[in-house]
């Protein structure tokens, strides 16, 4: 037992001594692992543009030693990229040496500096040095500019000599540009004041001043401004002027006259931002001054109101007056007269129209009263033609499609009755009478170079005593305008008319007017117009008709945008079958024109 007991002892203090012989070895292997793993930064994983940095500072360093160079050491540390990893305390890594600068490259591979004393503490690492101010980095901007100017040139001239070294000189122009714009973008913001403080280039050209600048000519620049009264913007003008003419009245018994005339015409318009409205009237005065006696007083008003509603659904309401005398060429005129009667007229009408997909409907009915004056005979009394006085009630439905927004045919039925105020007139006759027509045309819509209407049908107004003969014939309507070039209007008219008449024995006429105007503006301040007509009155119930050939001309020559002088010259010839209904009449006429 006593000789087992030391063999136990000495063997346990062997083991004691390797254990401690294995941990002194195990210390002295970590402990300098440890410092090189800070010291390279290798504490971690390594990222891929750690390693792409590390290759591309190598190949810059191989082109500067080929070409005998050594890159400063200050463009080595502005291109180097930011440490990974910085310990804050002090020891952590030991101090740089000048021989450690001199031949480490700096790549995350290269070994650890060697030291005489691995467990020495390291010295503390420099201060981490504060960010340059923004003034001093401007300061440094125009140093910093030129050197990069001085590394590229020298850098392409580096790529001419090697490919390698191109793409080396390449990654450092991209690496110098990026940190250029890095700085840029951390610069100081301006003040908001700024550009206004900025100095002023005395070589700049003046600008011009608003008054100087180019304006828009004006399509019309003679055209009347018109006068704002509320909603409305009026356009008045006036005409004062002489006449002279070989007929005073337009009559078979006329003689030659100097007359004066004075014209009086508006038109207002509304600026409604949805519906629209227009007024236009005119009033014509014609006095004797010497020669054939003339008094003749005529005007006519009317309205014209425009509503949207809803569902594509328009209304069009219309009113108007009128109070002109017998025409002394007149069917109707009173022979042995001082006065011809005064005829006035009421008429008003409403219409929907509707659209439904290419249809086009319209549903107009109208109302036209006429009522006559007594006319003073040349003894001093008078004659009544209350007999005349009339209503007409008509109704049209118009139906149209739409081939396309420029071309529209359609057609019209026109239903309607006439009644007399008298039941039976002075001979005995019962002049009342049903009206009812058809017609058929086609609408133009191409905007100002061609637009208007034409049609043409039947229509027939029978009258309600059988011993007089219903008024029936063709019909032809036209209202058209054509633009052939800027300036030039060309238009072309055309009516048909039913004339009722209180004659014993004939039923009335029917009057077929046409007429087609030209107008040109020659100058801006100078127009010119014509114009040719031409009428046709077929009587029913008496084998007789008329013709009426006219023509005109004039000139209009603006002396500002608000008065002008105007002249116009006119012949007319009536030519009849019937006795006593031949007349000619030329005028001319010299005036002022005022608008405003």
């Amino acid at each position: 037992m006593s000789g087992g007991q030391p063999e136990k002892s000495g063997g346990r203090k062997g083991k004691a001594a390797c254990a401690l012989l294995l941990a002194t070895s195990m210390l002295a292997l970590l402990r300098p692992t440890a410092l090189h793993a800070q010291e390279t930064e290798l504490r971690g994983e390594v990222s891929e543009t750690a390693i792409l940095s590390d290759q591309q500072r190598k190949a810059r360093q191989l082109a500067l030693a080929a070409q005998g160079q050594q890159a400063p050491v200050n463009a080595a540390q502005d291109n180097a990229p930011a440490r990974t990893y910085l310990p804050a305390s002090a020891g952590a890594v030991p101090d740089d040496t000048d021989a450690g600068a001199a031949t480490a490259t700096g790549s995350v591979f290269d070994p650890p500096s060697a030291t005489d004393d691995t467990s020495a503490d390291a010295a503390a690492p420099p201060k981490p040095r504060r960010r340059p101010s923004t003034a001093s980095q401007n300061a440094a901007d125009p140093a910093k500019d030129k050197a990069t100017g001085k590394s590229r040139k020298k850098k392409s001239t580096t790529a001419a000599t090697d490919a390698t070294t191109t793409g080396a000189t390449t990654s450092t122009t991209d690496d110098d540009t990026t940190e250029t714009d890095q700085e840029a973008a951390n610069r100081r913001a301006v003040t908001i004041d700024s550009v206004d403080r900025q100095e002023l280039d005395r070589g700049a050209e003046r600008t011009a001043s608003i008054e100087g600048q180019d304006k828009k000519a004006e399509d019309d620049p003679f055209a009347a401004t018109g006068v704002k009264w509320g909603s409305f913007v009026i356009r008045p003008t006036i005409e004062q002027g002489l006449t002279a003419t070989s007929n005073g009245d337009a009559s078979s018994a006329g003689t030659s006259a100097l007359l004066s005339e004075t014209a009086l015409r508006f038109s207002a318009a509304s600026d409604w931002r949805e519906n629209s409205a227009t007024i236009d009237g005119y009033g014509l005065f014609r006095e004797t001054v010497s020669g054939y006696s003339v008094h003749d007083e005529q005007g006519r008003i009317e309205g014209q109101l425009n509503v949207d509603l809803d569902n594509e659904l328009r209304a069009i309401a219309k009113l108007g007056y009128e109070a002109v005398p017998e025409s002394a060429s007149s069917p109707d005129a009173i022979a042995g007269v001082n006065t011809q009667p005064l005829r006035q007229t009421v008429d008003g009408s409403l219409g929907i129209e509707k659209d439904v997909g290419k249809m086009r409907y319209a549903l107009t009915g109208a109302v036209t009263h006429d009522f006559y004056g007594d006319a003073e005979l040349s003894d001093g009394t008078s004659l009544s033609q209350k007999d005349r006085d009339s209503t007409l009630y008509t109704a049209t439905l118009r139906t149209g499609y739409e081939i396309s927004p420029a071309l529209i045919p359609f057609t019209e039925i026109e239903v309607g009755r006439r009644t007399y105020d008298q039941r039976i007139d002075t001979d005995g006759f019962e002049r009342s009478s049903t009206r009812l027509g058809g017609r058929a045309g086609l609408e133009l819509d191409m905007g100002e170079k061609l637009s208007g209407e034409f049609s043409a049908g039947w229509l027939r107004e029978a009258i309600d005593d059988d011993r007089l003969e219903a008024i029936s014939g063709a019909t032809v309507n036209a209202d058209l305008k054509w633009s052939p070039e800027r300036g030039t209007t060309i238009g072309l008219t055309g009516v048909t008319t039913v004339e009722p008449t209180t004659i014993a024995g004939q039923s009335g006429e029917i009057l077929y007017s046409g007429r087609l105007t030209g107008e040109r503006q020659i100058r801006a301040n100078l127009t010119g117009n014509a114009a040719l007509g031409l009428d046709w009155r077929d009587y029913v119930g008496v084998d007789g008709h008329d013709r009426t050939l006219s023509a005109e001309a004039g000139l209009t020559w603006w002396l500002n945008r608000y008065a002008g002088l105007t002249t116009r010259v006119r012949t007319e010839k009536l030519t009849s079958n019937l006795p006593g209904r031949d007349y000619t009449a030329n005028s001319i006429f010299l005036g002022v024109k005022v608008q405003r």
